[in-house]
């Protein structure tokens, strides 16, 4: 069996790829794959190191209006389809799996018109504009959250299934005892996780400060924040300003960035955090409350929808970046961590949200469309 993945851009496009690869893998160990994603996407470097062929082509985003930019970015997307047509040719796959992003939809119509059969994963619960054009044409739409139906047509709904998104297996692997042990933290006390994102979310990074400088030393609680590179020399010259290294408050470990994001979740009993699809699925299958800060600037503003999938449940709750002040975190934050029983319901709310069956469930529609 061969299978083409495409989905780049961001994380949250590329790791949802990633885990359905790897679960097909898994399940039937003879299947070749080729993975088509952008040298200028995070996949240029992500996908060749968890072990799937890649082959990059050229395409762009483009603007909602007429410009010189739009002109451009769809004269990329013509060429970008004769490359990608060209690579299912040599390729031959008996199917095409898209997770998203601008690359996605050349490579998907590539498929289409070449009679191969596709299926794509729609992460968000706003449905993206590609994602929207190309479920006309697909075998299937999977969907992360059951709210994303209504944006589809009626006579779309038999070709969608609301499977979950799926994680990374070591997410799922890494045990408590696991996570806390790679950072050198205590079983008794409670963990709070910040995450600002790959490339920082200031925003987060500001309220932050008030909460670490407000926590520091404190005897039951200990914080991991992942500040993004951008803003990570910032946020420690802010915290020094104050007195507070990590060598002098054993209770707070900075980083820029952490690879191994699965010991991070394994400890956590409270994420701070955006609200992006492939993060949330991630949370959500570990069982952990969060503190959601959507990305006021998503397209169709969906960062914002899927925080609320998570409100509506009481598995997390929503501070729009509008009304983020470090005060307002800290009030939520010390709150959660302190009111154990509101928290442990909350975890219980999450786990149930999450859906760690989603592979099983791709798999079976896979099988099926093949």
């Amino acid at each position: 069996m061969r299978i083409i993945l495409t989905g780049g851009g961001t994380g949250g496009h590329i790791y949802p790829a990633i885990a359905i690869g790897q679960a097909i893998r898994s399940k039937w160990p003879d299947t070749e794959f080729l993975y088509i994603g952008t040298k200028e996407g995070m996949e240029g470097k992500i996908v060749p190191e968890s072990g799937f062929p890649f082959q990059p082509i050229e395409v762009i985003g483009w603007e909602r209006k007429l410009s010189l930019q739009a002109l451009r970015a769809g004269w990329k997307a013509l060429t970008a389809l004769y490359h990608s047509q060209r690579l299912v040719r040599q390729f031959s796959p008996q199917l095409v799996i898209g997770t998203g992003g601008y690359v996605c939809l050349p490579v998907v119509w590539a498929a289409v018109r070449s009679k191969i059969p596709a299926l794509i994963h729609e992460q968000n619960a706003m449905p993206g504009l590609t994602n929207r054009f190309l479920s006309r044409k697909v075998e299937g739409v999977l969907l992360t959250f059951d709210r994303s139906r209504k944006y589809f047509p009626q006579r779309l709904q038999q070709k969608l299934h609301v499977t979950g998104l799926p994680v990374r297996s070591d997410i799922l692997r890494v045990s408590r005892e696991e996570g806390l042990a790679f950072f050198g933290l205590s079983p008794k006390k409670a963990t709070l996780v910040g995450v600002g994102g790959s490339r920082g979310a200031r925003s987060i990074n500001r309220a932050m400060l008030t909460v670490c400088r407000k926590l520091a030393e404190h005897p039951d609680v200990q914080i991991i924040h992942l500040t993004g590179t951008a803003g990570y020399t910032e946020f420690k010259s802010s915290l020094q300003a104050h007195g507070i290294t990590e060598g002098n408050c054993g209770n707070i470990i900075i980083r820029p960035y952490l690879h191994e994001m699965e010991y991070a979740l394994a400890c956590a009993d409270l994420c701070v955090a955006r609200a992006g699809a492939a993060f949330l699925s991630e949370m959500t299958a570990k069982g952990i409350p969060g503190v959601l800060i959507p990305y006021p600037y998503a397209t169709e503003n969906h960062q914002e929808h899927n925080a609320a999938s998570l409100a509506d449940v009481q598995a997390a709750e929503m501070i729009l970046d509008s009304c983020l002040t470090g005060e307002v975190l800290l009030e939520r934050v010390e709150e959660l961590l302190f009111d154990e029983k509101k928290r442990k319901q909350m975890a219980a709310n999450s786990l149930n949200a999450g859906k760690p069956e989603a592979v099983t469930k791709i798999l079976e529609i896979i099988k099926q469309v093949i």
